[in-house]
């Protein structure tokens, strides 16, 4: 296969991994919006806190779909999901501070706001998820035993 092939292959690949990424982080993100308009509209929590509330119940829905299914990951528990929760923790920061900012001093409805930022923050989770949380330990990087 000649290296034009070759990079188109493997740039199909990572697509249809980021597709799978994304259509399974989809119920990770219905679980987000449901916890957050729940708090919202029943007057519980401000769209700030309510995005906060459902950020995390679909980070915990997100990461048994990513492990198990879309990163197919053996890592134990321990390192994976000290991993994921850091890489989530920064996204519930950026998640946090993106709201503040567009339903706050932009004034945009906090649907549509929520929206966008979950639209931004699908790339940080899967470069996060894929380059450090579940990445595959190669031969070099593996512990000689002996």
């Amino acid at each position: 296969m000649n290296a034009v092939a070759t990079l188109w292959a493997a740039l199909a690949a990572r697509g249809r991994h980021i597709l799978l990424f994304a259509a399974l982080g989809s119920v990770g993100t219905l679980a987000q919006y449901a916890v957050l308009i729940a708090l919202v509209q029943g007057d519980l929590a401000g769209p700030v806190a309510g995005s906060c509330a459902g950020f995390v119940v679909g980070g915990l829905v997100n990461y048994q779909l990513g492990r198990r299914l879309v990163f197919r990951s053996a890592k134990p528990h321990r390192e994976a999901l000290a991993k994921f929760f850091t890489v989530a923790g920064i996204g519930l920061g950026l998640n946090a501070l993106l709201m503040a900012l567009l339903t706050g001093s932009l004034a945009a409805p906090y649907l549509p706001a929520q929206i966008l930022v979950t639209g931004l923050l699908v790339l940080w989770h899967y470069a996060g998820n894929t380059l450090w949380t579940f990445r595959a330990a190669r031969p070099a990087d593996t512990p000689k035993q002996g």
